[in-house]
């Protein structure tokens, strides 16, 4: 190891109220530290940008600590080791870790994940192989589990997770899966690229409407990636028994103030609906399982993704800015090599 070496790393600035900018990012150049014992350097080669990290821009207690002021921002990434000092990750692995949003990461190597690209591309682990893909199979197997013949839909269908959810409905036996997006070529893009037998456009009318039309008899499962008037209007739409898998709820994440609840919440009880959130750490015993069998649909084509990659460091946070305002198709990620 280069005991000069170098690194970027995107810092935040400032905490935002409403709308994070450009504004609350620094990128700064910093040593990398020498390894302890135990240890291993790597270097980045891709990492994830994700809803969740809005909230951890605020100085607010979660299931996540606070990014802190000044210090680097943290994420999934994927890359290779360059350095060990470890008996069981060597030079050369390629792992995935949670030090993302640098160039180089210096972790102990029982915070890495050796992973196996000999039959798909080393980003599949941020996405569909990775936590993106295990929160759609939690959502739709444990939350809110798909029976053969329902009616099943998605909000947020054209990103990371939807996009995913979707297709996975359909392998888990649903008998008609419907999508919202914002635009009408997302919309387009549900049908034609992920399986989906509905897209509908958000911006187009209100979505309670188009999903009545959609699903006159109602639906059985929602899997809420938006929160809004998404929530309100699966609540309305579902049948007696329908389950629901709160999984995220982007409309909210830049609100200055309380957010209210769905208008019709009451529906819940004498419909006797299932409403249960769906925190994906609560699942990683799930990830050998889950890998083994997507990678098996996406070397077959049951599964197909797509993604949105914005090259270099400093471009990752417009690529999370983006993100937040739906630039993206499938996943969202950053590449850091050339």
């Amino acid at each position: 190891m280069d005991k000069n070496l170098t690194g970027r790393e995107i810092r935040l600035a400032g905490r935002p109220v409403g709308t994070p900018g450009h504004q609350h990012f620094t990128l700064v150049s910093t040593a990398v530290p020498p390894l302890a014992e135990g240890q291993i350097l790597v270097r980045n080669t891709w990492m994830s940008v994700d809803p969740y990290m809005r909230g951890r821009m605020d100085d607010k207690p979660s299931y996540l600590p606070p990014f802190q002021l000044d210090a680097a921002l943290e994420g999934s990434a994927i890359g290779e080791v360059i350095a060990s000092k470890s008996t069981t990750i060597p030079t050369g692995a390629t792992v995935s870790h949670f030090l993302g949003w640098r160039d180089y990461a210096v972790l102990d190597a029982t915070s890495a994940t050796l992973v196996d690209t000999s039959s798909v591309p080393p980003q599949a682990y941020l996405g569909v192989l990775g936590t993106t893909g295990l929160t759609a199979c939690a959502a739709l197997t444990e939350a809110a589990p798909v029976r053969p013949s329902d009616t099943v839909f998605v909000s947020g269908a054209a990103g990371a997770v939807g996009s995913v959810a979707g297709q996975l409905a359909r392998l888990l036996g649903a008998g008609t899966v419907i999508g919202s997006a914002g635009g009408p070529d997302k919309a387009k893009k549900l049908t034609e690229s992920f399986g989906f037998d509905v897209g509908l456009d958000y911006q187009a009318a209100p979505i309670a409407e188009q999903l009545t039309r959609a699903a006159p008899e109602g639906i059985d499962v929602y899997v809420d990636t938006v929160g809004g008037d998404h929530l309100t209007a699966a609540i309305g739409a579902a049948r007696s028994g329908a389950r629901i898998a709160l999984v995220g709820a982007v409309s909210s994440y830049n609100a200055t103030g309380p957010v209210p609840g769905p208008e019709n919440l009451y529906e819940a009880y004498w419909k006797e609906l299932t409403l249960r959130g769906v925190l994906v750490t609560s699942y990683f015993h799930r990830f050998p399982e889950w890998i083994e069998r997507a990678s098996g649909w996406l070397r077959d084509g049951s599964l197909r993704t797509e993604e949105t990659v914005v090259q270099g460091l400093e471009q990752a946070p417009a690529a999370f800015l983006g993100m937040l305002n739906g630039a993206n198709t499938g996943k969202m990620l950053v590449r850091l090599d050339d």
